[in-house]
């Protein structure tokens, strides 16, 4: 016997690759091929169907970029057949092995009916079995001509826009083919064992007995006649087939899955159609397998299937019923977690679990997230709040640096909410289920001698395709086979139930999971982030004042479906390919043209409702959605505007010096209220910004603030989605100025107008404005961005000694070392927050806030005079050119904001405020909150009616400054009870809420605590 490399080994190969599988298909007669070009977009299946069609044949081109190229073939079982398996093979000219990433084709019969998609690994249909002979078949396929993008090359051919028209494909073959069972079962018993020897010791006797057995096997095979030979070879794998796993064998639950992206490198509407083929082909598979299992995610791709196939969507309903087609994870899409809103994120879990409970009465307990970059830490309370039980991912297993200690433990999040998590040892979420992957899982599993158990998705994956019947075979297979762990195809939910009763004291992992790969997803495609953003903040705007709008004002009606229906639009966004900056120029293109227009019916809706609230009159009416109280301004309130009638709207009133500015002698100017003095120098930046209460000077000595400098950025493999850290090994700072001067000196106000050109006709102007009584420099940035691959900055030293920075998260925030003591820290060298970010030492900190940023960076440095320099960074743009070439290219406005002397409380409030500004509306006088809180500590993130238009108004808050808080909540109507729900609006028993007295509710809340109050609304009067 040999090594690995014996020759029995190479002779399975050859004889399995060059002769065996050719043999599954022993005969065929080829089909008469007819075709039809759909004009323009996919059209829907009854158009295709009654299409005028036009012969061809196999070897000619079809399909441009994006096209959709109807085929129609037809033909006759020859009569000898009869008594035979019979199948139709539709090769569209596949070109690689890797399904979803090419052409792929969806089957109808002439009656309509989506029998099965066509991908590189399913070709084939099913037509009799066993065939009675003479049969007409007459089959239609939609097959798409999806470019091939997946070679990270900078490509054009991303968008149908700029697209080339030129024919990719050709047919390769359209055939009826006699499908030889015995010598498929053969195939896969030699794919079984022959992936199984590598993986054994070269020691093992039970390696030199397959090897034996196989070596039998192939003497046994006759090459002139491999069907009538097939089952004499599988009589000589008999035995070590049916040999069984040793009791201590690892155990594997496989799941069927295809994971399908929501967009990528392919638009929105193709995932509409791989949606389709995918089940269909999963629903196909399920006809013949009834073991089968086959998990799916993401309500919105089910809710497409239900919109534009609803014959598909029919069949998968009654497969969910049997209990084969299991729905998990409980969210409207697989988002992103790292920039995805709190608000936003509660949302995903609200019409996601409706929607499965709504259509199918299913409960999903799992949140199925395997391929987002990274997990934020308020993820665990989110889990446990939308009644899910278990949470799995495998994307961190991709981590360049550290590998992660555990594949079952507990995930403890920011306010302590554990969940039972697992990650899958095979690393995968695309398993073939080959003897290769499974014994990587057993291997690698890292809870030997305290757990057992494992989950594999198996299925082609990313661009969909599913199981397939190969899948399936290898499984039962494995179900109980010698050296291998044991496979057994079940659902997610008795996995997790098995390995939660296994394993109950599982080790505890507290915090975000990092993904130490993807950083640059935080920065990728500004205009999609900034869409996101501004939209999460118009959607709260809507809601709160709608809301208040309702309940005060009769005969507005409340946009319940509007709302929802934005919602949803919103939250497809968040995909973990679209939100991240990852997908195509296409997919950019529409999300920038979806995100006007859903800036554009939110403010019609904000505008209506504040109409409607102010009523008629011609005052300056101002409007405060943040919430906290603003220049005389409640939160959720509105006052009239200073010289009204109303409070003065500045911050403070004006009481050591005036709003100034001034020439410095150097060059530059000086800003200055009573709160802070900015100096900026003849470079345009801030070389001061001096708290005057304090006494603290905020930019480090010999530095400057607000400077701006650029990277080369081109990074080692996937352009849009890495930074790698040797970005920082050159800087260029944007120190040359074009143009500085005063833009502005009232008494409201003062602005510096900084102009700067660099690079390749790059042009960039900033507005830093300091306002009366405000204790922040806002800095408003317009970049006409003409860069490739470069990174650009907005650098702020600050005279800070911080060992850690907070980074705003989901209903809190995040604390992270600024040191790099270990490779853990090491990696973070690019973080995520979200409004704010904010570093302090004892008794003084600075905090940034911003409107639409998400990606930076924090650093510290010991100073000749032995000070420390904490500089934070703010990522502005990116320009990789793959896989939109055009990334970021263009106008982008951005806005932050520098808070010198800020603690937590005070970035929370001034991160809320930029996303919030103050809207004025004419009418007739103030308008009163609708709800209420009197301890700033606690910030009510989201105030609406409830989803099951009762008129209850539904109030979310969460404690914000990372300890515990008492407030009272007052409701500004009359209130019957209160009811603590989860994200569901369903009541829970908890202990945060107490009884209504007076239309007031007291709240206790633990550190982080989100909680969602029902306000039943009583009786006026």
């Amino acid at each position: 016997m040999h090594d690995d490399r014996s020759i029995v080994e190479h002779r399975l190969r050859r004889v399995l690759t060059d002769r065996i599988v050719p043999a599954v298909r022993s005969r065929s007669v080829p089909l008469t091929i007819e075709r039809w070009e759909a004009p323009g977009e996919p059209v829907p299946p009854a158009e295709g169907l009654a299409a005028d069609y036009e012969p061809t044949k196999a070897g000619e081109a079809w399909g441009p970029a994006w096209g959709t190229t109807w085929f129609r073939v037809t033909g006759q079982i020859p009569a000898d057949w009869a008594g035979r398996t019979v199948e139709a093979v539709l090769d569209l000219g596949f070109e690689a092995n890797m399904p979803g990433f090419q052409c792929e084709g969806l089957v109808y019969r002439r009656d309509g009916e989506a029998v099965k998609g066509l991908n590189p690994r399913n070709d084939w249909v099913r037509v009799a079995d066993p065939a009675a002979g003479g049969e007409e078949v007459e089959l239609y396929v939609e097959a798409a001509s999806n470019p091939v993008l997946a070679d990270h090359r900078p490509t054009y051919e991303g968008d149908r826009l700029t697209a080339s028209h030129a024919p990719l494909y050709r047919v390769r073959r359209m055939d009826l083919v006699v499908f030889e069972t015995e010598v498929w079962e053969l195939v896969q018993d030699l794919e079984v064992l022959g992936g199984l020897m590598p993986e054994l010791d070269v020691a093992d006797a039970r390696r030199h007995g397959i090897l034996r057995a196989v070596e039998r096997a192939l003497d046994a095979v006759d090459l002139k006649d491999i069907p009538g030979t097939a089952a004499r070879a599988r009589a000589q794998l008999a035995d070590v087939l049916a040999s069984p796993a040793h009791a201590s064998a690892h155990r594997i639950s496989a799941v069927g899955h295809a994971h399908i992206d929501s967009a990528w490198l392919w638009p929105l509407r193709e995932t509409v159609r791989k949606v389709a083929r995918t089940s269909s082909n999963m629903v196909n598979l399920m006809d013949a397998h009834p073991e089968f299992v086959f998990a799916m995610s993401q309500a919105q791709q089910l809710a497409w299937i239900k919109e534009h196939r609803p014959e598909v969507f029919a069949k998968v309903k009654a497969k969910i019923e049997a209990g084969q087609f299991v729905p998990v994870g409980g969210m409207w899409v697989e988002s992103d977690t790292n920039m995805v809103g709190g608000e936003a994120m509660a949302r995903q879990f609200l019409y996601g679990k409706k929607f499965f409970l709504d259509e199918f009465g299913i409960e999903t307990k799992e949140v199925w997230l395997p391929d987002s970059f990274g997990y934020t830490a308020a993820m665990p309370q989110l889990v446990k709040l939308s009644g899910a039980d278990w949470f799995l991912t495998q994307k961190i297993s991709w981590s360049q640096v550290n590998r992660f200690p555990h594949h079952t433990f507990w995930w403890e999040g920011i306010d302590g909410t554990r969940v039972f998590t697992h990650f899958p040892p095979v690393d995968t979420y695309n398993s073939d289920l080959g003897g290769k992957e499974m014994a990587h899982a057993a291997r690698n599993y890292r809870e030997k001698g305290r757990g057992s158990r494992s989950l594999a998705p198996f299925g082609w994956g990313d661009g969909g395709g599913g199981a397939t019947r190969e899948m399936l075979a290898r499984a039962a297979r494995l179900r109980d086979l010698e050296g291998s762990p044991r496979v057994e195809i079940e659902k997610p939910e008795a996995f997790f139930e098995k390995a939660h009763a296994e394993y109950p004291d599982a080790p505890v992992w507290a915090g975000e999971l990092y993904l130490e790969l993807h950083r640059g997803t935080y920065t990728s495609q500004a205009k999609t982030k900034q869409g996101n953003r501004h939209s999460e903040s118009l959607l709260r705007e809507a809601e709160l004042w709608a809301a208040t709008a309702a309940v005060r004002v009769p005969g507005y009606a409340y946009p319940y479906e509007d709302l929802e229906r934005i919602w949803k639009t919103v939250l497809l966004h968040q995909f973990h390919d679209i939100l991240p900056g990852s997908s195509i120029a296409w997919v950019h293109r529409e999300a920038r043209e979806t995100y006007a227009r859903v800036r554009e019916e939110l403010t019609a809706i904000v505008v209506a409702a504040q109409t409607a609230l102010a009523g008629p009159g011609d005052q300056e009416i101002v409007f405060n959605a943040a919430p906290h109280a603003r220049g005389g301004v409640p939160a959720g309130g509105a006052e009239p505007a200073p010289g009204q009638g109303g409070t003065p709207v500045a911050v403070r009133p004006v009481t050591v010096e005036p709003l100034t500015v001034d020439g410095r002698a150097t060059g530059g100017y000086r800003l200055a209220n009573d709160r802070l003095r900015i100096d900026v120098d003849a470079r345009g930046l801030v070389v001061s910004a001096y708290d005057i209460e304090a006494e603290r000077e905020a930019v480090a000595p010999g530095a400057a603030a607000n400077l701006l400098q650029i990277h080369p950025d081109f990074p080692n493999m996937w352009d849009a989605w890495d930074v790698d850290e040797f970005y920082r090994h050159n800087v260029t700072d944007l120190v040359a100025v074009d143009e500085l001067t005063v833009a502005e000196a009232g008494p409201e106000e003062v602005r510096i107008k900084v102009a700067r050109s660099f690079g390749h006709g790059s042009t960039v102007e900033q507005t830093l404005t300091l306002r009366a009584g405000a204790k922040v420099l806002d800095i408003d940035t317009e970049v006409d961005w003409r860069e490739t691959e470069t990174f650009l900055k907005a650098a702020f030293p600050l005279d800070v000694k911080a060992d850690r920075s907070a980074s705003e998260t989901q209903f809190g925030h995040v604390f992270r070392a600024t040191h790099t003591n270990t490779s853990w820290e090491a990696a973070k060298f690019e973080i995520c927050a979200h409004r704010w970010i904010q570093v302090e030492e004892p008794g003084w900190g600075a905090a940034l806030v911003n409107d639409s940023t998400y990606g930076h960076d924090v650093t510290r440095d010991i100073r000749p005079d032995g000070g420390q320099t904490t500089t934070v960074r703010l990522s502005l743009l990116r320009a990789p050119r793959y896989p939109d070439p055009e990334t970021d290219q263009g106008l982008h406005r951005l806005r932050c904001a520098l808070a010198p002397g800020a603690d937590i409380a005070d970035a929370v409030r001034e991160g809320h405020w930029i996303n919030l500004p103050e809207r004025t509306v004419r009418g007739g006088g103030p308008v009163a909150p609708l709800v209420g809180v009197d301890n700033d500590a606690v910030v009510a993130e989201a105030v609406k009616l409830a989803e099951d238009r009762s008129g209850d108004v539904v109030v979310r808050l969460y404690e914000s400054h990372g300890g515990r808080a008492s407030a009272t909540l007052t409701a500004g109507f009359p209130v019957a009870e209160a009811v603590e729900t989860d994200l569901l609006e369903r009541a829970m028993e908890g202990s945060a809420v107490g009884e209504v007295r007076d239309g007031r509710v007291a709240l206790t809340l633990r550190p982080f605590q989100v909680v969602t109050v029902r306000l039943v609304r009583g009786a006026a009067g």
